[in-house]
């Protein structure tokens, strides 16, 4: 339930101030509207959102108290710097443009986001989740944009990378893999996650998103940062990994995020290896120049 209590902030202006003993109090001290603090708090409390969800309130349990703290600014900033991202690279892609999402199940994108014509969408998630967020999306009547297909795999699958080729993906086609909201319990379980990611992706796609932060202090006992962390662990399954600042993307967002400690690392990362798919297109292939080459020595 922690995706819809984070993501209902977005259906109001942020930053979002609703104390209006407080807001009397910051207008009567300060009065002058040259002030230059009063000025930064206008533009701070600015009335355009990052983003607009009209669905993620069906999914918030009735009389829920929402929660503004700096750890839900994190997340809002982060699924907008997802959301541009995933939309920048489907629209470069020609033909079918594959997306696979990672989410708890209450994954609004597939709804909300304007996909282009011939996108495919395929949900990774908790069964018993989806299918309660799904009906009440259904409910509100949320649908997939035209021209587009949208499959669910069910994260409890024994394996995750057939299920996925069973459902049509293509590791020979371009794809853009996306992780936020995933349940994860042990650092084992990302581990499996990341090695099928590389091998469904192929050389030159990315994978993005969020991760909790304590994966990264699970290592007992190694003092390597935890952009060294990453590096080691992204490099290991052919991805070279970036970690994406939340100041900076706040910044380049016009706003402004309190310094201090987070919960989440948002990075960006590009396949270096061929998908499971091109390296058996490669096989094939060199078996058939073989045994072309061995008929025309025969003959």
């Amino acid at each position: 339930m922690e995706f819809s209590l984070r993501c209902a902030s977005v259906l109001v202006p942020f930053p979002f101030n609703n104390n209006k003993r407080n807001r009397g109090l910051l207008r009567a001290q300060l009065s002058d509207e040259n002030d230059p603090l009063l000025r930064l708090a206008i533009n701070s409390a600015s009335l355009q959102p990052l983003f607009m969800d009209p669905y993620a309130g069906c999914l918030v349990p009735p009389h829920t108290r929402l929660n503004f703290e700096n750890s839900s600014k994190h997340y809002c900033f982060a699924t907008k710097f997802i959301d541009d991202k995933l939309l920048r690279t489907v629209n470069h892609m020609d033909g079918l443009k594959q997306v696979v999402l990672f989410s708890d199940g209450m994954d609004t994108r597939p709804y909300r986001l304007n996909w282009p014509s011939s996108t495919i969408i395929f949900d990774i998630s908790p069964e018993r989740v989806y299918q309660n967020a799904i009906e009440k999306l259904q409910d509100v009547g949320a649908k997939i944009p035209r021209s587009c297909l949208f499959l669910h795999v069910p994260l409890e699958s024994s394996n995750i990378q057939e299920a996925l080729h069973m459902k049509g993906f293509n590791g020979n086609r371009p794809s853009i893999l996306a992780i936020q909201g995933l349940p994860l319990m042990t650092l084992a379980s990302f581990k499996e996650i990341l090695l099928t990611v590389s091998g469904m992706a192929m050389d030159g796609c990315l994978f993005l998103g969020e991760l909790p932060s304590w994966l990264a202090e699970t290592k007992i006992g190694t003092k390597c940062s935890t952009e060294e962390w990453m590096d080691n662990l992204f490099m290991s399954n052919g991805f070279k990994v970036n970690m994406v600042s939340y100041h900076k993307v706040a910044k380049s967002l016009g706003k402004a995020l309190k310094l201090g400690d987070h919960k989440y690392i948002l990075f960006v990362a590009e396949q270096l290896w061929f998908s499971d798919d091109q390296m058996e297109t490669w096989k094939i292939e060199s078996q058939r120049v073989e045994e072309d080459r061995k008929g025309e020595d025969f003959e």
